[in-house]
């Protein structure tokens, strides 16, 4: 509960934030892209990293400001001692909020939630074959823009999956329309 209420308070926090800086609309549209990288879990008897995929789409109301949903998938996670593997995935959608350093460089945050699922029931719970769940998501990136339709993005991100963190560090491409 504490955690939605902070993450709630956040997301608001943002828009109005945004709506601030509206006067000075840059930058907007729609955009996609995907990216690759390692998910990192360490959590009891997982302490294992695996490549991970993901692609993303979103509306950037401003130059500070956009919405962003996306899909990833963290591979296979391999437990220490004897135990399934776990293979998860989720589906997320956050608020981002952009401060552009140059013209070409900008540094974002982006904070929401997000709807996984593992395909193995996690230790410790009572269910079938697997366990699905939403929780906080939040994340900071650098992104360098080589043309006005073209970003390429470093991007480290936090997944909560119950009392578990999944991490995600990835390089993705960006293309604004």
């Amino acid at each position: 509960m504490r955690k939605t209420k902070l993450l709630s308070t956040l997301l608001l926090s943002a828009t109005l934030g945004a709506a601030a800086f509206g006067a000075n609309a840059q930058d907007k549209g729609f955009y996609a892209g995907a990216g690759v990288g390692q998910s990192f879990v360490d959590e009891g008897a997982y302490d294992d990293e695996d490549t991970a995929f993901s692609v993303f789409g979103g509306y950037q109301f401003n130059r500070y400001f956009g919405l962003e949903a996306g899909y990833a998938d963290f591979g296979k996670i391999e437990p220490d001692v004897t135990g399934p593997a776990l293979e998860g995935d989720t589906a997320y959608f956050t608020a981002v909020g952009t401060l552009p350093i140059t013209d070409k460089f900008a540094a974002y945050a982006k904070a929401g939630l997000h709807r996984w699922n593992v395909d193995t029931s996690l230790p410790g719970l009572v269910g079938g074959d697997d366990d699905s769940g939403t929780d906080p998501t939040y994340g900071v990136g650098l992104q360098y823009r080589f043309t006005d339709k073209v970003a390429l993005r470093g991007e480290y991100s936090r997944f909560e999956i119950e009392d578990a963190d999944a991490d995600l560090a990835q390089l993705q491409v960006r293309f604004d329309f």
